[in-house]
């Protein structure tokens, strides 16, 4: 059975969408994984961009709420910004809550600094999931044998 995992930032635009991404594409045989906003807008067009540029689309995903999914089980849920981590609801079913501060690349001013911004999150991110991720695959697959 998948693990559940929720990745929750303010607006649900860009981190918590290129986390939910990035786990869905590289682990998503062993996660079945979300994202949600404190806050939601939409998805920011340079995460899906920066996300593109690596062979994944998010280009699907919508911003919800993360009172959508209260209620709900999780095995893990990640706060990705540090307002989120403050407002983040509690869910009773979660076993684990982690927090990851990313920075947020839509602060940035010029458009070129912006996409750079992505780009530099987007792999901070990258390097964190396959880290924390590919480790927990590996200690499962330890166990069952």
């Amino acid at each position: 059975m998948k693990k559940r995992v929720l990745f929750v930032c303010t607006h649900n635009s860009a981190r918590s969408q290129v986390a939910e991404g990035l786990l869905r594409s590289r682990y998503g045989n062993h996660y079945d994984v979300a994202s949600a906003g404190t806050e939601p807008t939409r998805v920011h067009p340079l995460a899906v961009q920066v996300m593109g540029e690596i062979g994944i689309d998010i280009s699907d995903h919508v911003s919800q709420h993360v009172e959508e999914y209260l209620g709900q089980t999780f095995d893990l849920v990640v706060t990705v910004c540090d307002h989120a981590k403050e407002v983040c609801p509690f869910f009773p079913g979660a076993a684990e809550y982690v927090h990851v501060g990313f920075p947020d690349p839509s602060g940035e001013g010029d458009p070129a600094n912006r996409l750079i911004a992505f780009r530099r999150v987007r792999d901070m991110i990258v390097q964190w999931v396959d880290e924390h991720f590919a480790v927990r695959e590996g200690t499962e697959e330890r166990r069952a044998r």
